[in-house]
C-alpha cells in the first residue's frame, strides 16, 4: 500500500477532514445497527431453536455480543496502535476500515448466532482504526491545538451517535438488512475516499520497533503507569469511561421506570446528548481550552461530570433530564484536556501504543460499566433493597467521577508538564527494522 508523503501545511486538512469523517461513519455504521440487532438475534436465534425467541431470550445475547466487541478491541487495540508506530498511520487505518466494511456486510448474510459472534469479534479488532485515528490526530496537530483538535473527535462521535440510530431505525423498518448495508457502503466509501486523500503522518525516521511484550494489554498498561502524569490521567479517564458506560447501561431503564418514557422520548434524550458533545466538542472546547489552560479544563470538568451525574439521579420530572444534559455538556472539556495532556508527555513513536492501551482501557470499562450500573440499578428498585433508590446507579458514577477527579488533580500536582522528544532518546528502541 504506497504512503502518500505528508507536507506540513498541504495535506494538514484533507487529512483532518478525512478523520474527522472517518471517525463519524465508525459512529455512525454502529448506531445504525442498533435499532436491528436485538431483531436479527431474535431471528437467528428463533431459527436455531425451531420457534420464535422471545424479547427475555434475546435479550442476553444482545449484551454478549457487544461484549465480544468490547473484549476484542480490548485485546488486539494495543496491537494495532503498536503497528502503527512501526509501519505508520495509514496503512493501519485503511486496512482496519476494508476491514469493518467487510463485516457490515457479513452480519446482515449472519446464517448462524455463531456466525453473528464471529463478524462482531473481527469488527472488534477492526475496530482500532479509531485509535490509530486518535495517534494520527497526535502526530499531525501542534500541542497546543491539539485539545481542540480532540474536541473535534468527540464532536463526530456527537454526530455519528445523533444520526446513526434514526437512520438505522427508518431503514430497518423496511427491511433489517438495509442499515448493515449502509453502514458497509459508507464505510467502503470512506476507505477508497482515504486511499487516494490520506496522507501518511508518522515520518520513517521517528518510527519504532514492533515489541510484543509491549504490544499486548498488560504490557501497554505496564508502559502506561512508568511516567507518573500519563498513569495518573489514564487511570483518571478510566474512571470516568466507567461512570459513562454504567450511564448508558441503566439509561433506559432508569427513565422508563421514573418517567415512564417510552422510545421515542429516549430518543429524544440521545439526541440532545449527542447535540450537546457536537456544541461542546466541536466548538466549545477550542474557545474554553486555551483560555483556561488543559489543567483548569480538566479539573472543571470532571467537576461539571460528578455534577451532572448527581443531577441526573436527583431529577424527580422528566423535564429536568434535560437540563442536566445541557449543563452536563460542559463537562465535555475534560476529554479533549485528558487526551491532550497525555499526547504531549509520550513521545512521537510511542503514540500509537498509548493510544491503544487507553483503548483498551476504555473497553475493560465498556465491559464492566454496564454490570455495575445495571446491577446498583435493579437492586435498589428491588424489594431486597432497604430503600427505593432508582438513581442509586448515577450516584455510584458520580463517586467514580469524584475518584477521577482526585487521581487526575493528584497526577497534575506531582509531576510536571512538558512536551515530549519527538525520537527516542539514546536508551531507546533502534531504528524500526526487527521485533521481538
Amino acid at each position: 500500500m504506497t504512503a502518500i508523503p505528508v507536507t506540513p501545511d498541504s495535506q494538514r486538512r484533507p487529512a483532518v477532514a478525512f478523520i474527522f469523517i472517518t471517525l463519524v461513519l465508525d459512529v455512525l455504521g454502529f448506531g445504525l445497527i442498533i435499532p436491528v440487532s436485538p431483531q436479527l438475534v431474535q431471528n437467528l436465534l428463533g431459527r436455531a431453536e425451531g420457534a420464535e425467541a422471545s424479547i427475555a431470550q434475546t435479550a442476553p445475547f444482545v449484551g454478549y455480543l457487544a461484549a465480544t466487541y468490547a473484549a476484542m478491541s480490548f485485546l488486539c487495540a494495543p496491537s494495532l496502535g503498536a503497528l502503527s508506530d512501526r509501519f505508520g498511520r495509514r496503512p493501519v487505518i485503511l486496512i482496519s476500515l476494508f476491514g469493518s466494511a467487510v463485516d457490515y456486510v457479513a452480519m446482515s448474510f449472519s446464517p448462524t448466532l455463531w456466525f453473528l459472534f464471529l463478524t462482531r469479534a473481527i469488527n472488534g479488532v477492526s475496530g482500532g482504526s479509531i485509535t490509530v485515528a486518535m495517534a494520527y490526530i497526535a502526530d499531525i496537530t501542534p500541542p497546543e491545538k491539539r485539545a481542540a483538535a480532540f474536541g473535534m473527535i468527540g464532536a463526530a462521535f456527537g454526530v455519528g451517535f445523533t444520526l446513526g440510530p434514526m437512520m438505522g431505525g427508518f431503514l430497518g423498518s423496511f427491511d433489517i438488512h438495509y442499515p448493515f448495508y449502509a453502514a458497509a457502503g459508507l464505510t467502503f466509501a470512506n476507505w477508497v475516499y482515504g486511499y487516494f486523500v490520506l496522507p501518511e503522518s508518522l515520518p520513517v525516521g521517528r518510527r519504532a520497533a514492533f515489541r510484543w511484550s509491549r504490544s499486548n494489554p498488560v504490557g501497554a498498561f505496564v508502559g502506561l503507569g512508568r511516567n507518573a502524569l500519563v498513569g495518573g490521567l489514564a487511570s483518571a479517564m478510566f474512571l470516568v469511561n466507567l461512570a459513562h458506560y454504567g450511564l448508558r447501561s441503566t439509561w433506559v431503564l432508569y427513565t422508563a421506570y421514573r418517567y415512564e418514557w417510552d422510545p421515542l422520548h429516549v430518543a429524544y434524550s440521545l439526541g440532545a446528548v449527542g447535540v450537546g458533545a457536537m456544541i461542546v466538542q466541536g466548538g466549545l472546547v477550542r474557545r474554553i481550552v486555551p483560555a483556561l489552560g488543559e489543567k483548569w479544563s480538566l479539573t472543571l470538568g470532571l467537576a461539571i461530570t460528578v455534577a451532572s451525574f448527581v443531577g441526573y439521579g436527583v431529577a424527580w420530572e422528566g423535564w429536568m433530564i434535560y437540563v442536566v444534559i445541557a449543563f452536563g455538556s460542559l463537562g465535555g472539556i475534560a476529554g479533549p484536556s485528558i487526551q491532550s495532556l497525555i499526547t504531549r508527555t509520550v513521545r512521537a513513536d510511542e503514540q500509537g501504543l498509548t493510544q491503544g492501551a487507553l483503548t483498551s482501557l476504555e473497553s475493560v470499562a465498556a465491559i464492566l460499566g454496564p454490570l455495575i450500573g445495571a446491577s446498583v440499578f435493579a437492586y435498589f428498585i428491588s424489594d431486597s433493597a432497604p430503600v427505593d433508590i432508582p438513581g442509586a446507579s448515577f450516584f455510584v458514577g458520580a463517586a467514580l467521577a469524584a475518584l477521577a477527579w482526585l487521581v487526575a488533580v493528584w497526577a497534575m500536582t506531582r509531576t510536571t508538564i512538558g512536551e515530549a522528544p519527538d525520537s527516542p532518546g539514546p536508551s531507546a528502541a533502534p531504528a524500526p527494522s526487527t521485533s521481538e
